[in-house]
């Protein structure tokens, strides 16, 4: 199968670790900050700001960090001015890596980001040499004992889902960006949890990665989100499930 789901779940075990929880709140505070500037402080009518503040609260940010945060991009209080740009590049046996960043300086982005890549078998790309390769779209992963699939499929139909299909243990779950928010709520109301809920790049292919270039793979994923500016990213891989556990 796709392998986006493996790497949701792997990230989202991880994300439970105390030692990343201080990489996980600048990275969500950037978001709200940027989400804010854009669209104003109200949550209510800033469905991109909801969503960041949802995410927040259920890493168990504290109340007041958000708040700051939400401040700071509505000019309440003073603070860095992040941009929001995109970067694409390829990695190990020809997968395509679509990368979002909120940076305060562009140029220290590029270059840390073209070192990665090259360090672990890749290269950054052109503006477009990739984003043709993936689609936006509302994106889920549910673990299979979470719900039973004849339920779900008819959760997700009647509120906005386009598809749903399997990858191992895990259920991935598809709608138009616009339908994210509905589809959400119809989830979160039948207490069903969720391992990701984001709104996502999707590759449309999938190259199938083994040994070696799985390894490194693996590694060069893991180098990308942990940079600083880094926010989301997207690769079409397809790794064995076993095989990314034992590299992760």
């Amino acid at each position: 199968m796709s392998g986006h789901s493996k790497w949701h779940s792997i990230k989202h075990k991880k994300a439970a670790a105390d030692s990343k929880r201080g990489r996980i709140f600048t990275r969500l505070i950037k978001e709200m900050t940027v989400a804010a500037r854009s669209g104003g402080g109200d949550i209510d009518a800033n469905p991109r700001l909801r969503l960041v503040v949802a995410t927040a609260k259920a890493a168990n940010m504290p109340a007041e960090n958000i708040k700051r945060a939400i401040m700071r991009g509505t000019g309440e209080l003073p603070g860095v001015s992040y941009e929001d740009v995109n970067y694409e590049g390829y990695g190990p046996g020809g997968v395509a890596i679509f990368m979002r960043a909120l940076t305060d300086n562009r140029n220290r982005t590029v270059a840390e980001l073209r070192h990665i890549l090259s360090k672990n078998g890749g290269n950054l790309g052109e503006a477009g040499c990739v984003a043709w390769m993936f689609e936006r779209k509302g994106y889920f992963v549910v673990e299979q004992a979470a719900a039973s699939e004849e339920a779900l499929l008819d959760l997700i139909l009647n509120n906005g889902g386009d598809d749903m299909g399997e990858d191992g243990d895990n259920f991935e779950i598809f709608c138009a960006p616009e339908n994210f928010e509905t589809l959400k709520a119809a989830l979160e109301g039948a207490s069903i949890p969720t391992v990701a809920a984001e709104v996502s790049m999707v590759p449309q292919n999938y190259v199938k990665l083994e040994g070696k270039d799985a390894q490194t793979m693996m590694k060069l994923m893991e180098a990308l989100e942990d940079q600083e500016d880094i926010q989301n990213v997207w690769a079409n891989f397809d790794i064995d499930e076993a095989a990314m556990q034992e590299a992760s």
